[in-house]
């Protein structure tokens, strides 16, 4: 993991996903959604330590083909072989309904590659601050309640590639429900 970045692959990755994400919102309605990867991304450099040009690469196009028209072979023909692999490892079947893909990603989250296991983990740190500092506004404390648990189940099938995203997601996960639980205390 002591290899340089390679600025050019990762400045076109960043590109190639904004646009394909030009106009969708994260969930809570206001935050453009090229946020994510990025931040995803920045997790995956700033605290794990990852080197590794195409980890990041995928990690910016994580969401593409899941959330966007963006195709395998359209993947494969900008990124190559191996970025798309990667990208599809870390992709749910949309063509399968929601409670199955949920359940997929837990029994399936023990047999990702140790690349994979590092996005899951920076995406779902990513989604569990998503959830409790800016949570889509139709979404229940319930709801909020129910997405921690189910992330730090399919987390728990990720863990043991890098020490501090693992620490990451436990101190992430530990103040998401702390903060739930002040606004239901406070709501009483």
């Amino acid at each position: 993991m002591g290899e340089t970045l390679d600025t050019c692959k990762l400045l076109a990755a960043l590109k190639f996903s904004a646009d394909k994400h030009r106009r969708q919102k994260r969930k809570d309605g206001e935050s453009p959604y090229i946020n994510h990867p990025i931040d995803v991304s920045e997790i995956l450099v700033r605290i794990a330590g990852v080197r590794d040009t195409e980890t990041i690469v995928a990690a910016l196009l994580h969401d593409t083909v899941e959330d966007t028209h963006t195709t395998e072979d359209e993947l494969t023909r900008h990124f190559g072989a191996d970025i798309c692999s990667l990208v599809m490892e870390c992709t749910d079947d949309k063509s399968l309904p929601k409670a199955e893909r949920k359940r997929l990603q837990i029994v399936n989250a023990s047999h990702k590659s140790p690349r994979a296991r590092l996005i899951k983990i920076a995406d779902k740190i990513c989604n569990v601050l998503d959830v409790s500092n800016t949570p889509p506004a139709d979404w229940t404390l319930e709801r909020r309640r129910d997405y921690l648990n189910w992330a730090s189940q399919v987390v728990a099938g990720l863990r043991g590639g890098n020490a501090e995203l693992d620490a990451l997601f436990d101190l992430s996960l530990a103040e998401a429900k702390d903060k739930l639980d002040a606004q239901a205390a406070s709501s009483v």
